[in-house]
């Protein structure tokens, strides 16, 4: 199912992050276990990663949510999402 994660991340522990160089390690690592067809990174609230990715399975959540929440105090949602192929499909079954 695609999904988007938004990880709004605290800005305390995440300065610890940053100025320790471990960053850029970190979401690289995401980004490789999640395979994400976007990512975006914004200032909203502070320091806020935003990525569209497909989880298989409802399991996959701690392993994904839980380096945010330990390595930077984040603030981690999940929802379910759609493209326009995605939306056409679910409207053609409303028929």
């Amino acid at each position: 199912m695609r999904m988007m994660m938004k990880a709004r991340m605290d800005t305390q522990m995440s300065n610890k992050v940053t100025k320790g160089g471990a960053m850029p390690q970190s979401v690289k690592s995401t980004i490789e276990q999640l395979k994400p067809e976007a990512a975006y990174f914004t200032p909203e609230g502070g320091r806020t990663m935003i990525m569209v990715f497909d989880m298989k399975d409802s399991s996959q959540l701690p392993s994904i949510a839980d380096p945010f929440f330990q390595e930077m105090g984040a603030e981690v949602t999940f929802e379910p999402v759609m493209n326009l192929d995605d939306l056409e499909k679910g409207l053609a079954a409303l028929s």
